[in-house]
């Protein structure tokens, strides 16, 4: 399954030391010309899919229910016919898809399993897309998580093997306004499309096939994109890492217009590494770090954007208007990381996490005690723009905190942990909004923010400016 380019070599260049330090090197020294940025792009394409699919179930949830085929609400905690079983069978699937199969990109490659596991998520939607029953549809939102988990993973540590140390913070910035573009876009097809039914299919049913069929677009993207050089050379496929890099240099000093600056001094560079490695220092007490902030953002994160509709209706908001109001807060999704294209590499990851869950703490409590539209929209544009400038940063900061040998491995493993949590944050949530209204949501929020705020500010190391050798030491 592992795969290398198939880009025409570069005319050759001298090399007194071929190894993976020296290649990890070479990539940090080069500037971010369009080149680069176009790497960052293609990737970040593939994610604007992933999101779309992760991000429409609460937009999709009220067609459900008004098709008869889930409720909103179930008797039991753990029932299996509402809205909730719907977002658990997806965080499940993306539970195991990360913490079981996270291990995939070190093996084959991050190239591959990047192209083969976004194949596999949108076969599945378009299987989901038809059926009629609870059961159907919590069964393949389970195996669609499957092809999701894996993808995250893999784009995530992908692009930070890509770039040069000087824009990390950048680039997962512009991943993840591209990507987060995809949630003004189906909350706009859930508004158009979900309380209708053009042609006789009911609009929910749209949305997902209208994602399913964008993604295969990005199958062609992979053609554009070469394995990542750090991840060659750590499999000691050295001269295929240096035809990657002599591609790559070419074509920045063709556009930087002048001779590329000498590599730094390469950093040490850890071999093939394996589950235990994770549990040493100075590894075990970020991977316990990452663990536990995992599982508490996401309920700040997904116990909003879940269920945005669903809280607005809660707030006395009839379906067509509250679709019509989750639209415009989603807009603000991919502001957020726009934001972090001119901040990201400015200030200390652990600090904008931890400054952001704070925020997103306040706008939550206020938009549980308004009935107000036009606040509404405004605190729920706050909540989002807090939430999604977290994202892009915790989503670089992990992927820097590990070497590259474990790097896919270790960020799969505490990245799972989120998606566990939100299996159970799903069915939470149904319960306290059942028993406490809004308020009581967003108070459970709060919590799990400063649990967040706590980790992060208190074990989080520094990274900004770190080549991602000399951060895994």
């Amino acid at each position: 399954m592992a795969s290398t380019d198939t880009f025409p070599q570069a005319p050759a260049t001298p090399n007194a030391t071929l190894d993976a330090g020296s290649i990890s090197a070479r990539l940090d020294r080069l500037p971010p010309t369009r080149s680069v940025w176009k790497l960052v792009v293609l990737l970040s394409l593939g994610f604007f899919f992933e999101l779309y699919d992760l991000l429409y179930s609460g937009y999709v949830a009220p067609g459900l229910v008004k098709s008869g085929i889930l409720s909103a609400t179930t008797h039991g905690l753990f029932g299996t016919t509402g809205v909730a079983s719907f977002i658990a069978a997806l965080f499940a699937g993306l539970f195991i898809g990360t913490i079981a199969c996270g291990f995939l990109a070190d093996r084959f490659g991050r190239r591959a399993i990047f192209t083969w596991s976004l194949l596999w998520y949108t076969a599945a939607n378009v299987v989901m897309a038809f059926q009629d029953t609870a059961a159907g549809l919590n069964f393949w939102r389970f195996v669609v998580g499957l092809g999701l988990g894996v993808e995250m993973v893999t784009i995530g540590t992908y692009i930070s093997e890509l770039v040069p140390k000087q824009i990390r913070g950048r680039a997962f910035a512009c991943e993840q306004a591209v990507g987060f573009a995809a949630v003004p876009v189906v909350a706009f097809l859930a508004y158009l499309l979900v309380p209708r039914a053009p042609l006789g299919l009911d609009g929910w049913r749209w949305v997902v096939l209208i994602g399913a069929h964008g993604a295969i677009f990005v199958w062609w993207i992979r053609r554009a994109l070469p394995e990542s050089p750090r991840w060659l050379a750590q499999q000691g496929r050295l001269d295929e890492a240096d035809r990657v890099m002599r591609v790559l240099e070419a074509k920045v000093e063709a556009e930087y217009g002048r001779p590329l600056p000498p590599p730094a001094p390469a950093q040490p560079v850890h071999a093939r590494g394996s589950f235990r490695d994770m549990w040493v220092p100075p590894y075990r007490n970020r991977t316990i770090m990452m663990t536990i902030f995992n599982v508490f953002q996401t309920v700040g994160f997904y116990g909003f954007a879940n269920w945005v509709p669903t809280l607005l209706i809660k707030q006395g908001i009839t379906i067509t208007t509250s679709l019509a109001y989750s639209s415009v807060i989603a807009l603000a999704a991919p502001i957020g990381p726009l934001i972090g294209l001119l901040i990201a590499d400015r200030f200390e990851r652990k600090s904008v996490i931890v400054a952001m869950a704070g925020a997103a703490v306040v706008c939550g409590l206020l938009f549980s005690q308004t009935t107000v539209a036009a606040l509404l929209i405004v605190l729920g544009i706050g909540l989002t723009l807090a939430n999604n400038i977290m994202s892009y940063s915790f989503h670089a900061y992990q992927a820097e905190l590990f070497p590259t040998a474990i790097r896919a491995r270790a960020v799969g493993f505490v990245y799972s942990w989120s998606r566990f949590s939100a299996i159970f944050t799903s069915f939470a949530i149904a319960a306290v909004l059942k028993g406490f209204g809004t308020a009581g949501v967003f108070v459970f929020i709060a919590g799990a923010m400063a649990v967040v705020m706590a980790v992060i500010g208190l074990m989080g190391p520094r990274t900004r400016g770190i080549a991602l050798e000399a951060i895994s030491k």
